[in-house]
């Protein structure tokens, strides 16, 4: 029997504050992937690990904010080819809520916290959370991003 395909899961929070919805970026920095550039508050599951439980785990590690599992919405998940040659699979929530006041809760991995807009991301954000924001906005439920040709399934 060969083995079977694994993906690595990431999780993908979008925190929108004020109006027009300025949304949280964190800048890379020390991680080995993406040093230099913005990207949403996000991370791997852990084993045992729900989805909803790392993305909330993740939110309090990176911005310092506690999010309840009842203020997740789904926005949308993405099918990505990775670099390496490998490929993961990436759920991406919005907090409709949460506590506290975000802050670079690690900052030997993180340089500094951005308030963007959504519908101009600044040019230096990593392109497929990018994807993930535009298309979760668009109402598109399933994506592929590296893929040749990428879709876009529609919810």
């Amino acid at each position: 029997m060969t083995d079977r395909h694994r993906s690595i899961v990431d999780l993908h929070l979008v925190i929108r504050r004020g109006d027009p919805g300025r949304i949280l970026l964190l800048r890379r920095a020390n991680t080995g992937y993406g040093d230099g550039l913005l990207h949403l508050p996000s991370g791997h599951l852990e084993p045992g690990e729900s989805i909803t439980d790392g993305v909330i785990r993740e939110a309090r590690e990176e911005t310092g904010i506690d999010v309840a599992a009842g203020d997740l919405r789904f926005l949308h998940v993405m099918h990505r080819a990775s670099e390496d040659g490998g490929d993961r699979i990436g759920f991406f929530f919005a907090a409709t809520s949460w506590t506290g006041e975000p802050f670079n809760a690690e900052p030997g991995k993180c340089s500094e916290l951005v308030w963007a807009d959504p519908h101009d991301l600044p040019a230096d954000t990593i392109p497929y959370p990018a994807a993930g924001i535009r298309r979760g906005d668009r109402g598109i439920a399933c994506s592929t991003f590296g893929f040749s040709p990428d879709l876009e399934v529609p919810s």
